[in-house]
């Protein structure tokens, strides 16, 4: 018995030869395979993430082969540890330099609600700078729950509309960042 399982295809209406299926259906399941992840990482979490890139966990088998280290060929962000205050513009400049469409994914306890450093130094969570897509608990996570989180960001990647970005909804989500 085999563990392999193979990726469904989108709905549409399949034929001899053929296979039809919506415009956003389709991207959706390209892009979803294709995530181009920018680790932002700055402690214990980046070592967890080192290791889910690893030859046991291999993040690569779910589409993400190449980590881009260059914002504007990213299409993922990865947050992973302690975000200082001083940090905060800086990562802040990192989202606003991946273009459209872009994702993140809080890896962590730090990264996502400050973690145990409750001081004046460390931001609460970085949803407080920039939107945040996915949360990964743990402290820090297992390689697994790096997987599930990104899986996550796939299962977003390949449901949301072409069209998403332009919702009122979704400026009003940027307008609350003081994101044009």
């Amino acid at each position: 018995m085999s563990d392999i399982q193979i990726v469904d295809a989108p709905a549409g209406v399949e034929g001899s030869g053929f296979f039809a299926t919506s415009l956003d259906k389709a991207i959706g399941l390209a892009r979803a395979n294709s995530l181009w992840p920018l680790p932002f990482a700055t402690s214990c979490c980046g070592i967890e993430f080192m290791a889910t890139m690893g030859s046991h966990y291999d993040l690569s088998r779910f589409g993400a082969e190449r980590l881009s280290f260059s914002p504007r060929q990213a299409d993922l962000l990865m947050v992973m540890g302690t975000i200082s205050k001083k940090m905060a513009p800086v990562l802040r400049q990192v989202y606003l330099q991946m273009a459209e469409p872009r994702w993140v994914m809080a890896v962590g306890a730090c990264a996502s609600s400050g973690g145990i450093f409750d001081t004046y130094s460390v931001l609460q969570g970085i949803d407080e700078v920039i939107p945040v897509d996915v949360y990964v608990p743990g402290c820090p996570p297992r390689p697994e729950a790096i997987i599930d989180g990104f899986m996550g960001i796939q299962h977003l990647v390949k449901t949301e509309t072409l069209r998403r970005r332009n919702e009122p909804k979704y400026q009003e989500l940027l307008a609350k960042y003081g994101i044009q």
